[in-house]
């Protein structure tokens, strides 16, 4: 699972863009008691999402015309200029390109088949993680993962090993390098149906799948997929807050904590 000790390809960062930064600060905390902080005057209405006194997330204002309500997730790169050259040899795009922030780079991409992310370029990270009503997995759906796969290895040299999930060969993504299991933050999985997007999906780790269920139809929300359980795993669903942004909950199976 995920920690905050960051290394190439860890997912180090996830932001929300939303078309409405006080609905959505509300949102998230009545869902998982979220605090927003802003990130100063000259952030253009960024700001951190906080449990505990500890940044989990950020939210900022969409900016892009036509863009939609979606959580983005960053992996950290050593170099973000040599990833965007990456991107584009790989066959992806650039949607912004490498920028300063901080003491360090960002820049935010589409993957050849269409799902967005984002690298980071810095010491900065979340600063919990795979911890009740924090980031727990990423999950990237796609028609060909086998194709998705090679890329992003392009990219990070991430390791991937087939498990059998219910009706779907899953491939559970790890880092480069250290101990396979201690290094997975994430898995594949293929398109299932014609309504299904292509795109990243976080996965929010919670105490009980069910009472989030709850308090996201209590507070506007929408249930993808209602609570169910997925041996070996835990108790998952899929959700979008009130902007349409997609999200996932898991109560992990204790033996996978």
């Amino acid at each position: 699972m995920l920690g905050t000790v960051f290394r190439t390809g860890s997912p180090v960062w996830i932001d929300l863009g939303s078309p409405d930064t006080d609905a959505a600060g509300a949102f998230y905390g009545a869902v998982f008691g979220w605090r927003i902080v802003s990130a100063g005057p000259q952030a253009g209405g960024y700001g951190f999402f906080q449990k505990d006194g500890k940044t989990v997330a950020a939210l900022g204002p969409l900016t892009e015309e036509g863009a939609r309500s979606a959580w983005t997730t960053y992996f950290r790169s050593d170099d973000a200029k040599a990833t965007a050259r990456r991107v584009v040899e790989g066959g992806g795009s650039v949607r912004v390109e490498p920028m300063s922030v901080g003491e360090g780079q960002l820049a935010q991409f589409t993957d050849p088949q269409g799902a967005q992310f984002a690298v980071l370029q810095s010491a900065m990270g979340v600063q919990k993680a795979s911890e009740d009503d924090t980031l727990v997995w990423v999950e990237l759906h796609v028609a060909d993962p086998e194709a998705a796969i090679r890329f992003y290895q392009g990219l990070f040299g991430w390791r991937s090993q087939e498990m059998q999930a219910p009706g779907m060969t899953y491939r559970v993504l790890s880092i480069a390098d250290g101990d396979q299991q201690q290094g997975s933050f994430g898995g594949v999985a293929r398109l299932q149906g014609e309504q299904e997007e292509t795109r990243w999906v976080p996965y929010f780790a919670v105490a009980d799948a069910d009472a989030v269920v709850t308090a996201v139809q209590d507070n506007g929300g929408t249930v993808l997929m209602p609570a169910a359980d997925v041996p070996d795993v835990g108790r998952i669903a899929w959700l979008a807050d009130p902007g349409g942004a997609v999200f996932a909950v898991l109560k992990p199976n204790p033996r996978q904590t």
